[in-house]
């Protein structure tokens, strides 16, 4: 397909993430990846040293004629908690920050103006950043579809399986069949 577009979203550890749009209607690809670094070529375990600088991200890859960016933000706000500053639960460290990756200005409009709506309904302050898109390198392929391959893994059973009920539950009619 000639016409998708693309957002980059960074919410803790990107299994989750990647798991939750894979069911998405509109959504052609999913990709587990780095970004927002400064080395080149980032491996896992440089990423989750933080010394990379990179955030763990899923870059998706959708068709604007059938699910919206604002609803692809609104899908990523309910994924994570976007007031925990550089970590999400026990995932602690700048790799699993709250990032939106913008690719245009329509994007990075629409981030705003969702992290200011959102904020309105929020006591705790919303760190998610607001940051141009820059060289997204994929991690590796046992990252790409984790949940699904993995989904009796303690960190998936115990982690994952309750937001991807809450995020089916949440947005049932966007969903594939």
């Amino acid at each position: 397909m000639t016409n998708l577009h693309t957002a980059t979203f960074g919410g803790g550890c990107f299994w989750c993430i990647d798991a939750a749009f894979r069911r998405v209607r509109g959504v052609h690809k999913v990709q587990s990846g780095y970004t927002g670094g400064h080395s080149n070529s980032p491996t896992y375990r440089e990423v989750c040293s933080g010394e990379s600088g990179h955030a763990e991200v899923v870059q998706v890859h959708f068709d604007p004629a059938v699910i919206d960016y604002t609803t692809l933000l609104a899908m990523f706000f309910t994924l994570h908690d976007p007031t925990q500053l550089n970590r999400q639960g026990n995932d602690i460290g700048s790799q699993y920050r709250s990032v939106v990756y913008y690719h245009d200005s329509a994007q990075k409009q629409q981030s705003e103006a969702m992290i200011a709506q959102l904020q309105t309904h929020s006591a705790a302050k919303i760190v998610t950043e607001v940051s141009p898109a820059s060289r997204f390198y994929p991690a590796e392929d046992y990252h790409q579809d984790y949940y699904s391959e993995n989904p009796n893994q303690g960190y998936c059973s115990i982690l994952i399986a309750p937001k991807i009920e809450k995020f089916e539950h949440t947005f049932s009619d966007l969903l594939i069949s």
